[in-house]
C-alpha cells in the first residue's frame, strides 16, 4: 500500500511541503499501527543510508547554499556518528511523544485522535504529521 507524506522540503525558498509516498506492507488498522509501520520505515532506511555509507559530503550548489542561507543555516547533512539506530527506540519514543501531545497527525483532512481507533487508510491518502512547538517563556 502506497500513502502519501506531506514532507516539508528544508533548504527550498519558499519552505516548501510535497507529498513523498511511503510504501507500507500492511494496511494500518489503527493510528498506533501507522505510527509503527512510519517509524519502522524511516528508521530502516536511514540504518540502510549508514551501512551504504551515504551520508558523506557532497558539494552543494550555489542554489542550495542560497536557499539554506535563507534559512539560517548551511549544512551538508553529515552523520558524524554514523551509527544505526535502534527500531524499538525510535517507535517508543514517537509513540510517547504523541502521546505528549509533541506531534498531531492528520489523515486527508482529519485529525487522528486517538492511539487505538480504527483508522481506514486507502491507497494513495495522505497523511500529515505537524510537530507542535513550544513558545518560548515560562509555562506556569
Amino acid at each position: 500500500m502506497i500513502l502519501k507524506i506531506n514532507l516539508k522540503q528544508i533548504g527550498q525558498r519558499k519552505q516548501k511541503i510535497a507529498p513523498v509516498d511511503f510504501e507500507y506492507s500492511q494496511t494500518p488498522k489503527t493510528l498506533r499501527e501507522l505510527i509503527v509501520q512510519t517509524v519502522t520505515n524511516c528508521v530502516d532506511s536511514y540504518n540502510e543510508r549508514v551501512r551504504r555509507g551515504e551520508d558523506s559530503a557532497r558539494p552543494l550548489s550555489g542554489q542550495q547554499i542560497t536557499d539554506m542561507a535563507e534559512i539560517g543555516r548551511i549544512a551538508f547533512g553529515i552523520n558524524y556518528g554514523g551509527r544505526e539506530q535502534a527500531v524499538d527506540k525510535a517507535v517508543d519514543n514517537a509513540l510517547q511523544s504523541f502521546e505528549d501531545g509533541l506531534y498531531r497527525v492528520f489523515l486527508n483532512d482529519g485529525e487522528l485522535e486517538r492511539l487505538d481507533d480504527p483508522i481506514r487508510v486507502k491507497e494513495n491518502d495522505t497523511l500529515t504529521f505537524i510537530r507542535l512547538t513550544m513558545l518560548a517563556g515560562r509555562m506556569w
